[in-house]
């Protein structure tokens, strides 16, 4: 039997340690949390590396172009195995001449790739850069949304022509709708009473109507 002093020996002996537990777990997540914080600054941080590495990379093979030999430039390249790969570097750096590879390391790498690929429709963007005082993924990305202008679509205008599988083309009237359905009802009982096909018809009344356009035609009036 447990006596009163035992039992409140006891309950402060099992708070100090609810306590204690309660503190160690604290302290563990206060350091999984930094621990998580460093790895993620890390991962940031050679993503930030790898754009600088562009950077470089791209004024290095551009400054080669440009102090070697084409033989020897070719060599170069043929030596590394780059033949044709060079050309996008070579973009970057005409692209980003104007900036050191700091200036954009906070930049991911496709983007970089996007803007100097595409130099001629970003060259707004990119001189625009020039006036930021820090240049970053979120203000690049900003600058590209506000370049995009919804585009207008064009009505296009009406056409009847059709394409055959073998190159070739044919007219194709589009549907009549009429409350009265008077044309379709009058071409129906033509089609019935002469035995003629809808396509005869219709290029007769059309025939008529370009003769009546010309003046080859002349309304009589009924003179009974």
């Amino acid at each position: 039997m447990m006596t009163p002093l035992q039992g409140i020996v006891a309950t402060q002996v099992n708070s100090q340690t609810i306590t204690q537990s309660k503190f160690e777990q604290s302290s563990e997540h206060k350091a999984n949390r930094l621990k998580s914080a460093k790895i993620d600054s890390l991962a940031f941080q050679r993503l930030t590396d790898v754009t600088k590495a562009i950077l470089h990379h791209a004024f290095w093979l551009a400054e080669q172009k440009q102090q070697l030999s084409l033989r020897d430039y070719k060599q170069l390249l043929l030596d590394h195995g780059w033949q044709g790969e060079e050309k996008r570097y070579l973009k970057i750096a005409a692209a980003f001449a104007k900036f050191s590879p700091q200036d954009v390391a906070q930049v991911e790498p496709r983007t970089i790739y996007q803007l100097a690929e595409n130099s001629k429709k970003y060259q707004q963007v990119i001189n625009r850069l020039l006036d930021l005082s820090i240049i970053n993924q979120e203000s690049v990305r900003s600058l590209i949304q506000k370049q995009r202008t919804p585009k207008i679509t064009k009505s296009e205008k009406p056409s009847i022509w059709r394409r055959t599988k073998n190159g070739g083309r044919y007219c194709q009237i589009p549907p009549i709708h009429e409350p009265t359905e008077q044309t379709g009802v009058t071409l129906q009982r033509m089609m019935d009473e002469e035995g003629l096909s809808a396509q005869h018809i219709v290029a007769e009344a059309i025939a008529l109507r370009q003769a009546y356009k010309q003046g080859q035609l002349v309304h009589a009036e009924d003179n009974n």
